[in-house]
Protein backbone atom coordinates (compact mmCIF):
# COMPACT_ATOMS: atom_id res chain seq x y z
CA UNK A 1 0.00 0.00 0.00
CA UNK A 2 2.79 2.63 0.70
CA UNK A 3 4.27 1.27 -2.99
CA UNK A 4 1.50 2.16 -4.21
CA UNK A 5 0.43 5.78 -2.39
CA UNK A 6 4.31 6.89 -3.30
CA UNK A 7 3.47 5.69 -7.13
CA UNK A 8 0.21 8.09 -6.99
CA UNK A 9 1.95 11.12 -5.82
CA UNK A 10 4.81 10.85 -7.72
CA UNK A 11 2.15 10.79 -10.96
CA UNK A 12 -0.02 13.85 -9.52
CA UNK A 13 3.55 15.69 -9.14
CA UNK A 14 4.37 15.05 -13.04
CA UNK A 15 0.74 15.81 -13.83
CA UNK A 16 1.23 19.20 -11.94
CA UNK A 17 4.67 19.80 -13.54
CA UNK A 18 3.70 19.14 -17.02
CA UNK A 19 0.49 21.45 -16.67
CA UNK A 20 3.07 23.98 -15.10
CA UNK A 21 5.22 23.42 -18.02
CA UNK A 22 2.29 23.77 -21.04
CA UNK A 23 1.17 26.86 -19.44
CA UNK A 24 3.95 28.81 -19.35
CA UNK A 25 5.06 27.71 -23.08
CA UNK A 26 1.60 28.60 -23.81
CA UNK A 27 2.41 32.34 -22.23
CA UNK A 28 5.73 32.16 -24.44
CA UNK A 29 4.37 31.06 -27.65
CA UNK A 30 1.31 33.16 -27.37
CA UNK A 31 -1.11 30.66 -28.04
CA UNK A 32 -4.02 31.87 -26.44
CA UNK A 33 -3.90 34.99 -28.68
CA UNK A 34 -3.37 32.41 -31.63
CA UNK A 35 -6.71 30.32 -30.73
CA UNK A 36 -8.58 33.38 -30.66
CA UNK A 37 -7.53 35.09 -33.51
CA UNK A 38 -8.18 31.84 -35.09
CA UNK A 39 -11.49 30.63 -33.91
CA UNK A 40 -12.41 34.64 -35.12
CA UNK A 41 -11.63 33.58 -38.68
CA UNK A 42 -13.48 29.96 -38.05
CA UNK A 43 -16.62 32.27 -36.76
CA UNK A 44 -16.62 34.79 -39.70
CA UNK A 45 -16.07 32.04 -42.13
CA UNK A 46 -19.16 30.08 -40.87
CA UNK A 47 -21.11 33.00 -40.77
CA UNK A 48 -20.60 34.09 -44.33
CA UNK A 49 -20.64 30.51 -45.17
CA UNK A 50 -24.54 30.49 -44.02
CA UNK A 51 -25.31 33.92 -45.44
CA UNK A 52 -24.64 32.11 -48.63
CA UNK A 53 -26.30 28.61 -47.54
CA UNK A 54 -30.15 30.61 -46.08
CA UNK A 55 -29.82 32.67 -50.06
CA UNK A 56 -30.04 29.40 -52.12
CA UNK A 57 -33.33 28.00 -53.53
CA UNK A 58 -32.23 24.58 -51.51
CA UNK A 59 -32.50 26.35 -48.10
CA UNK A 60 -35.82 27.52 -48.90
CA UNK A 61 -37.29 24.69 -50.21
CA UNK A 62 -36.17 23.32 -47.19
CA UNK A 63 -37.44 25.59 -44.51
CA UNK A 64 -40.71 25.30 -46.77
CA UNK A 65 -41.20 21.89 -45.46
CA UNK A 66 -42.77 20.60 -42.69
CA UNK A 67 -41.08 20.60 -39.53
CA UNK A 68 -40.57 16.67 -39.44
CA UNK A 69 -39.70 15.87 -42.78
CA UNK A 70 -37.31 19.21 -42.87
CA UNK A 71 -35.63 17.15 -40.05
CA UNK A 72 -35.23 13.98 -41.42
CA UNK A 73 -33.57 15.61 -44.66
CA UNK A 74 -31.30 17.26 -41.97
CA UNK A 75 -30.27 14.43 -40.81
CA UNK A 76 -30.01 12.47 -44.13
CA UNK A 77 -27.55 14.73 -45.25
CA UNK A 78 -25.41 15.26 -42.06
CA UNK A 79 -25.27 10.95 -42.02
CA UNK A 80 -24.65 11.62 -45.88
CA UNK A 81 -21.53 14.11 -45.01
CA UNK A 82 -20.01 12.03 -42.01
CA UNK A 83 -19.62 9.00 -44.59
CA UNK A 84 -17.98 11.22 -47.00
CA UNK A 85 -15.82 12.46 -44.33
CA UNK A 86 -15.34 8.84 -43.27
CA UNK A 87 -14.71 8.12 -46.96
CA UNK A 88 -12.53 10.36 -48.20
CA UNK A 89 -10.36 10.10 -44.42
CA UNK A 90 -9.75 6.21 -45.60
CA UNK A 91 -8.66 7.24 -48.85
CA UNK A 92 -6.32 9.90 -47.51
CA UNK A 93 -4.80 7.69 -45.05
CA UNK A 94 -4.13 4.72 -47.90
CA UNK A 95 -2.52 7.69 -50.02
CA UNK A 96 -0.42 8.54 -47.54
CA UNK A 97 0.58 4.74 -46.56
CA UNK A 98 1.39 4.40 -50.14
CA UNK A 99 3.46 7.30 -50.55
CA UNK A 100 5.65 6.64 -47.58
CA UNK A 101 6.46 3.17 -48.46
CA UNK A 102 6.92 4.02 -51.90
CA UNK A 103 9.30 6.46 -50.15
CA UNK A 104 11.36 4.35 -48.49
CA UNK A 105 12.33 1.38 -51.41
CA UNK A 106 12.66 -2.15 -51.24
CA UNK A 107 14.51 -3.21 -48.24
CA UNK A 108 17.94 -4.49 -48.94
CA UNK A 109 18.69 -8.12 -49.55
CA UNK A 110 21.69 -9.89 -48.02
CA UNK A 111 23.29 -12.74 -49.95
CA UNK A 112 26.51 -14.43 -51.18
CA UNK A 113 28.18 -13.96 -54.71
CA UNK A 114 30.49 -15.07 -57.08
CA UNK A 115 32.22 -13.85 -60.04
CA UNK A 116 31.45 -16.16 -62.97
CA UNK A 117 34.68 -17.73 -64.63
CA UNK A 118 35.42 -20.40 -67.41
CA UNK A 119 36.82 -23.84 -66.26
CA UNK A 120 38.22 -26.45 -67.98
CA UNK A 121 35.41 -29.27 -68.29
CA UNK A 122 36.05 -32.44 -69.56
CA UNK A 123 32.81 -33.52 -71.50
CA UNK A 124 31.61 -37.25 -70.36
CA UNK A 125 28.59 -39.60 -70.08
CA UNK A 126 27.95 -41.10 -66.79
CA UNK A 127 25.65 -43.68 -65.63
CA UNK A 128 25.65 -46.50 -62.39
CA UNK A 129 25.64 -49.98 -63.31
CA UNK A 130 26.43 -52.95 -62.19
CA UNK A 131 29.46 -55.55 -61.99
CA UNK A 132 29.20 -58.52 -63.73
CA UNK A 133 31.87 -61.65 -63.61
CA UNK A 134 33.73 -62.54 -67.09
CA UNK A 135 32.21 -66.18 -66.55
CA UNK A 136 29.89 -67.10 -63.24
CA UNK A 137 27.61 -70.08 -62.99
CA UNK A 138 25.89 -72.08 -59.85
CA UNK A 139 27.29 -75.29 -59.94
CA UNK A 140 25.02 -78.51 -59.91
CA UNK A 141 25.37 -82.05 -60.33
CA UNK A 142 23.27 -83.89 -63.14
CA UNK A 143 22.44 -86.49 -61.02
CA UNK A 144 21.85 -87.20 -57.12
CA UNK A 145 24.01 -89.35 -54.76
CA UNK A 146 26.11 -89.19 -51.48
CA UNK A 147 28.96 -87.19 -50.93
CA UNK A 148 32.49 -89.09 -51.07
CA UNK A 149 34.72 -86.13 -51.00
CA UNK A 150 34.80 -82.24 -51.12
CA UNK A 151 38.83 -81.47 -52.38
CA UNK A 152 38.12 -77.97 -52.73
CA UNK A 153 37.63 -75.08 -49.48
CA UNK A 154 35.91 -71.81 -49.64
CA UNK A 155 37.34 -68.92 -51.87
CA UNK A 156 39.91 -71.33 -53.76
CA UNK A 157 41.43 -70.52 -57.11
CA UNK A 158 40.87 -73.60 -59.28
CA UNK A 159 41.22 -74.46 -62.82
CA UNK A 160 39.39 -75.84 -65.69
CA UNK A 161 38.90 -78.99 -65.02
CA UNK A 162 39.77 -79.79 -61.38
CA UNK A 163 37.83 -81.82 -59.23
CA UNK A 164 35.25 -79.98 -57.11
CA UNK A 165 33.28 -82.70 -55.63
CA UNK A 166 33.33 -86.49 -55.84
CA UNK A 167 29.91 -88.54 -55.29
CA UNK A 168 29.87 -91.81 -54.42
CA UNK A 169 29.95 -94.41 -57.44
CA UNK A 170 31.22 -97.30 -56.48
CA UNK A 171 28.32 -99.26 -57.90
CA UNK A 172 28.51 -97.22 -60.94
CA UNK A 173 32.36 -98.30 -61.26
CA UNK A 174 31.20 -102.00 -60.75
CA UNK A 175 28.35 -101.56 -63.42
CA UNK A 176 31.01 -100.04 -65.67
CA UNK A 177 33.25 -103.06 -65.35
CA UNK A 178 30.49 -105.45 -65.69
CA UNK A 179 29.76 -103.65 -69.14
CA UNK A 180 33.33 -103.11 -70.18
CA UNK A 181 33.81 -107.43 -70.11
CA UNK A 182 30.66 -107.96 -71.55
CA UNK A 183 32.01 -105.29 -74.74
CA UNK A 184 35.32 -107.74 -74.43
CA UNK A 185 33.57 -110.85 -75.17
CA UNK A 186 31.40 -109.59 -77.46
CA UNK A 187 34.39 -107.88 -79.47
CA UNK A 188 35.99 -111.50 -79.22
CA UNK A 189 32.89 -113.33 -80.84
CA UNK A 190 32.99 -110.73 -83.84
CA UNK A 191 36.03 -111.04 -84.31
CA UNK A 192 35.80 -114.94 -84.54
CA UNK A 193 32.57 -114.85 -86.55
CA UNK A 194 34.68 -112.62 -88.98
CA UNK A 195 37.37 -115.47 -89.43
CA UNK A 196 34.71 -118.61 -89.48
CA UNK A 197 32.60 -116.06 -92.12
CA UNK A 198 35.94 -115.56 -94.51
CA UNK A 199 36.72 -119.84 -94.76
CA UNK A 200 32.48 -120.07 -95.82
CA UNK A 201 31.81 -121.83 -92.14
CA UNK A 202 28.84 -119.61 -90.94
CA UNK A 203 26.33 -117.39 -92.70
CA UNK A 204 26.70 -113.69 -93.54
CA UNK A 205 23.69 -112.95 -91.26
CA UNK A 206 25.17 -114.48 -87.97
CA UNK A 207 28.43 -112.64 -88.67
CA UNK A 208 26.61 -109.34 -88.99
CA UNK A 209 24.55 -110.59 -85.49
CA UNK A 210 27.76 -110.74 -83.62
CA UNK A 211 29.20 -107.41 -84.87
CA UNK A 212 25.73 -104.89 -84.03
CA UNK A 213 26.61 -107.09 -80.38
CA UNK A 214 29.55 -105.80 -80.27
CA UNK A 215 28.28 -102.58 -81.05
CA UNK A 216 25.77 -102.15 -78.77
CA UNK A 217 27.59 -103.72 -76.08
CA UNK A 218 30.40 -100.67 -75.90
CA UNK A 219 27.73 -98.12 -76.23
CA UNK A 220 26.62 -99.20 -73.00
CA UNK A 221 29.82 -99.12 -71.84
CA UNK A 222 30.36 -95.37 -73.18
CA UNK A 223 26.35 -94.57 -71.41
CA UNK A 224 27.79 -95.64 -67.80
CA UNK A 225 31.31 -93.92 -68.86
CA UNK A 226 29.21 -90.93 -68.82
CA UNK A 227 27.76 -91.62 -65.91
CA UNK A 228 30.45 -92.34 -63.44
CA UNK A 229 32.17 -89.29 -65.06
CA UNK A 230 28.69 -87.12 -63.76
CA UNK A 231 29.52 -88.35 -59.98
CA UNK A 232 32.70 -85.88 -60.49
CA UNK A 233 32.08 -82.37 -60.34
CA UNK A 234 34.79 -80.54 -61.94
CA UNK A 235 35.46 -77.37 -62.83
CA UNK A 236 33.98 -75.74 -66.38
CA UNK A 237 36.44 -72.85 -66.19
CA UNK A 238 38.90 -71.18 -64.03
CA UNK A 239 37.80 -68.81 -61.36
CA UNK A 240 37.81 -68.79 -57.79
CA UNK A 241 34.86 -71.17 -55.88
CA UNK A 242 32.65 -69.66 -53.51
CA UNK A 243 31.53 -70.42 -50.02
CA UNK A 244 31.58 -74.34 -49.69
CA UNK A 245 28.59 -75.46 -46.90
CA UNK A 246 28.79 -79.07 -48.90
CA UNK A 247 29.94 -81.82 -46.52
CA UNK A 248 31.19 -85.42 -46.78
CA UNK A 249 28.21 -87.83 -46.27
CA UNK A 250 25.80 -85.18 -47.11
CA UNK A 251 23.10 -86.24 -49.95
CA UNK A 252 22.12 -83.66 -52.38
CA UNK A 253 19.76 -84.34 -55.78
CA UNK A 254 20.09 -83.55 -58.66
CA UNK A 255 19.93 -79.71 -59.84
CA UNK A 256 20.73 -78.57 -56.20
CA UNK A 257 22.78 -75.44 -56.17
CA UNK A 258 26.50 -76.69 -54.51
CA UNK A 259 28.59 -74.13 -55.04
CA UNK A 260 29.85 -70.98 -57.18
CA UNK A 261 32.54 -70.40 -59.42
CA UNK A 262 33.26 -66.71 -60.62
CA UNK A 263 36.01 -65.84 -63.00
CA UNK A 264 37.01 -62.33 -61.68
CA UNK A 265 39.56 -61.27 -63.99
CA UNK A 266 38.86 -59.91 -66.15
CA UNK A 267 34.98 -58.05 -65.22
CA UNK A 268 32.52 -56.88 -67.05
CA UNK A 269 30.03 -53.77 -65.81
CA UNK A 270 26.75 -53.36 -67.42
CA UNK A 271 25.29 -49.82 -67.39
CA UNK A 272 22.71 -47.76 -69.19
CA UNK A 273 22.45 -44.96 -71.27
CA UNK A 274 19.75 -42.89 -72.75
CA UNK A 275 18.81 -43.34 -76.23
CA UNK A 276 19.64 -39.96 -77.22
CA UNK A 277 23.30 -40.46 -76.96
CA UNK A 278 23.76 -43.59 -78.94
CA UNK A 279 25.59 -41.36 -81.47
CA UNK A 280 28.19 -40.50 -78.88
CA UNK A 281 28.30 -44.43 -77.70
CA UNK A 282 30.87 -46.96 -79.35
CA UNK A 283 32.94 -50.12 -79.04
CA UNK A 284 36.33 -49.71 -77.87
CA UNK A 285 35.47 -45.97 -76.03
CA UNK A 286 37.53 -46.09 -72.47
CA UNK A 287 35.64 -45.60 -69.71
CA UNK A 288 36.53 -44.92 -65.82
CA UNK A 289 34.35 -47.17 -63.15
CA UNK A 290 34.66 -46.23 -59.36
CA UNK A 291 32.80 -48.48 -56.57
CA UNK A 292 31.72 -47.58 -53.30
CA UNK A 293 33.95 -50.05 -51.52
CA UNK A 294 36.98 -48.73 -52.40
CA UNK A 295 36.52 -44.68 -52.83
CA UNK A 296 40.21 -43.61 -53.68
CA UNK A 297 40.78 -46.22 -56.40
CA UNK A 298 39.60 -45.96 -59.72
CA UNK A 299 39.58 -48.46 -62.36
CA UNK A 300 40.06 -48.01 -66.45
CA UNK A 301 38.68 -50.38 -69.37
CA UNK A 302 36.53 -50.29 -72.24
CA UNK A 303 33.63 -50.61 -73.76
CA UNK A 304 33.03 -54.30 -75.58
CA UNK A 305 29.22 -54.11 -76.46
CA UNK A 306 26.22 -52.02 -77.39
CA UNK A 307 22.64 -53.39 -77.27
CA UNK A 308 21.40 -54.18 -80.60
CA UNK A 309 18.22 -52.32 -79.52
CA UNK A 310 16.19 -50.11 -76.98
CA UNK A 311 14.46 -50.83 -74.02
CA UNK A 312 10.89 -49.62 -74.62
CA UNK A 313 10.08 -49.51 -71.58
CA UNK A 314 13.27 -46.84 -70.31
CA UNK A 315 14.43 -45.70 -73.94
CA UNK A 316 17.84 -46.64 -72.61
CA UNK A 317 20.21 -48.32 -74.47
CA UNK A 318 22.14 -51.70 -72.47
CA UNK A 319 25.89 -50.84 -72.55
CA UNK A 320 28.81 -53.46 -71.80
CA UNK A 321 32.60 -52.72 -70.80
CA UNK A 322 35.14 -54.68 -69.73
CA UNK A 323 37.70 -54.14 -66.99
CA UNK A 324 40.93 -55.20 -65.57
CA UNK A 325 41.10 -56.72 -62.19
CA UNK A 326 44.15 -58.30 -61.96
CA UNK A 327 43.92 -57.71 -57.77
CA UNK A 328 40.22 -59.22 -58.07
CA UNK A 329 38.82 -56.81 -55.55
CA UNK A 330 35.93 -56.12 -57.55
CA UNK A 331 33.39 -58.49 -57.21
CA UNK A 332 30.19 -59.35 -59.22
CA UNK A 333 27.34 -57.57 -58.00
CA UNK A 334 28.71 -54.28 -56.89
CA UNK A 335 27.23 -51.23 -57.70
CA UNK A 336 29.63 -49.15 -59.88
CA UNK A 337 29.34 -45.48 -60.69
CA UNK A 338 31.00 -45.32 -64.60
CA UNK A 339 32.18 -42.04 -66.34
CA UNK A 340 32.34 -42.14 -70.20
CA UNK A 341 35.15 -39.18 -71.53
CA UNK A 342 34.19 -37.96 -74.98
CA UNK A 343 36.83 -36.05 -76.92
CA UNK A 344 38.88 -33.09 -75.66
CA UNK A 345 38.72 -30.71 -72.69
CA UNK A 346 36.95 -27.73 -73.58
CA UNK A 347 35.82 -24.03 -71.86
CA UNK A 348 32.62 -23.19 -70.11
CA UNK A 349 31.77 -20.81 -67.80
CA UNK A 350 30.25 -22.68 -64.37
CA UNK A 351 28.31 -21.60 -61.22
CA UNK A 352 27.44 -23.28 -57.97
CA UNK A 353 23.82 -25.45 -58.78
CA UNK A 354 22.48 -23.21 -55.70
CA UNK A 355 22.83 -20.29 -57.59
CA UNK A 356 20.42 -21.28 -60.55
CA UNK A 357 16.50 -21.07 -59.97
CA UNK A 358 14.94 -23.52 -62.36
CA UNK A 359 11.42 -22.67 -63.34
CA UNK A 360 8.96 -23.84 -65.86
CA UNK A 361 9.13 -21.07 -67.70
CA UNK A 362 13.21 -21.15 -67.82
CA UNK A 363 16.08 -20.96 -65.38
CA UNK A 364 17.18 -17.58 -64.48
CA UNK A 365 20.10 -16.51 -62.35
CA UNK A 366 20.11 -12.81 -60.49
CA UNK A 367 23.05 -10.79 -60.91
CA UNK A 368 24.36 -7.90 -58.63
CA UNK A 369 24.28 -4.80 -60.86
CA UNK A 370 25.56 -1.12 -59.88
CA UNK A 371 23.38 1.77 -59.72
CA UNK A 372 25.88 4.52 -59.76
CA UNK A 373 25.57 5.65 -56.45
CA UNK A 374 27.07 4.98 -53.07
CA UNK A 375 25.84 3.12 -50.07
CA UNK A 376 26.61 4.48 -46.14
CA UNK A 377 30.21 2.80 -46.36
CA UNK A 378 30.73 4.82 -49.31
CA UNK A 379 30.76 1.52 -51.36
CA UNK A 380 29.09 1.56 -55.07
CA UNK A 381 25.82 0.53 -54.27
CA UNK A 382 24.38 -2.92 -55.99
CA UNK A 383 20.89 -4.20 -57.01
CA UNK A 384 19.51 -7.56 -58.16
CA UNK A 385 18.65 -8.14 -61.84
CA UNK A 386 17.40 -11.32 -62.92
CA UNK A 387 18.31 -13.09 -65.84
CA UNK A 388 17.43 -16.07 -68.17
CA UNK A 389 20.16 -19.18 -68.65
CA UNK A 390 20.41 -21.65 -70.63
CA UNK A 391 22.24 -24.63 -69.06
CA UNK A 392 24.33 -27.52 -69.59
CA UNK A 393 25.55 -30.76 -68.26
CA UNK A 394 26.29 -30.93 -64.72
CA UNK A 395 29.74 -31.70 -63.22
CA UNK A 396 29.17 -32.56 -59.09
CA UNK A 397 28.18 -28.88 -57.77
CA UNK A 398 28.63 -27.38 -60.57
CA UNK A 399 26.73 -26.41 -63.64
CA UNK A 400 27.81 -25.48 -67.03
CA UNK A 401 26.09 -22.09 -68.64
CA UNK A 402 25.61 -21.91 -72.39
CA UNK A 403 23.96 -18.43 -72.59
CA UNK A 404 22.93 -15.70 -70.93
CA UNK A 405 25.99 -14.12 -69.09
CA UNK A 406 29.21 -13.08 -69.63
CA UNK A 407 32.48 -14.20 -67.98
CA UNK A 408 32.98 -11.27 -65.16
CA UNK A 409 29.30 -11.22 -64.12
CA UNK A 410 28.81 -11.05 -60.42
CA UNK A 411 26.21 -13.67 -59.69
CA UNK A 412 24.54 -13.98 -56.82
CA UNK A 413 25.00 -17.39 -55.36
CA UNK A 414 22.44 -17.79 -51.80
CA UNK A 415 20.21 -15.87 -51.07
CA UNK A 416 18.00 -14.91 -54.01
CA UNK A 417 14.64 -16.82 -53.07
CA UNK A 418 13.92 -13.74 -51.61
CA UNK A 419 14.99 -11.11 -54.31
CA UNK A 420 13.58 -9.36 -56.93
CA UNK A 421 14.61 -6.69 -59.49
CA UNK A 422 15.84 -3.63 -58.01
CA UNK A 423 16.17 -5.23 -54.59
CA UNK A 424 19.23 -3.47 -52.93
CA UNK A 425 21.86 -5.95 -51.97
CA UNK A 426 24.46 -6.31 -48.93
CA UNK A 427 27.15 -8.34 -49.79
CA UNK A 428 28.29 -11.17 -47.17
CA UNK A 429 30.49 -13.86 -49.13
CA UNK A 430 31.95 -15.06 -45.40
CA UNK A 431 30.24 -18.50 -46.46
CA UNK A 432 29.64 -19.82 -50.23
CA UNK A 433 27.86 -22.81 -51.27
CA UNK A 434 28.92 -25.70 -52.65
CA UNK A 435 31.53 -25.60 -55.54
CA UNK A 436 33.11 -28.99 -56.57
CA UNK A 437 33.39 -30.79 -59.71
CA UNK A 438 33.74 -33.95 -57.38
CA UNK A 439 32.48 -33.58 -54.46
CA UNK A 440 32.57 -36.15 -51.96
CA UNK A 441 30.57 -37.06 -48.72
CA UNK A 442 31.62 -36.32 -45.61
CA UNK A 443 32.13 -38.99 -42.97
Amino acid sequence: MKLLEKIKTKVLAAIVAIWAWVKLKAEDWKLRDRALATWAKVKTFWARMGEKWRNTKAHKKLMAMEPLPRRMTMMLCGVFLLLGLIFGFNQLKTFMIKHFIAGMGLPPATVSTLVVTTSEWQPKLTSVGNVRAFRGVELSTEVGGLVATVPVKSGQDVKEGDLLIKLNDASDVAQLNSLKAMADLAKVINERDRQQLAIQAISKNVFDTSAADAKSKQAQVEQQTALVAKKNLKAPFSGRVGIVSINPGQYVNSGDKLLTLQTLDPIFVDFNLPQNNAEQIQVGQEVEVTTDAFKDASFTGKITAVSPKVDTNTRNIQVEAQLANPDKKILPGMFANVNIKLGDQVKLLTLPQTAVTYNPYGSTVFLAKPTGKKDKQGKDALEAQQVFVTTGATRGDQVAILKGIDEGATVVTSGQLKLKNGTPLIINNQVQPANSPNPKPQE
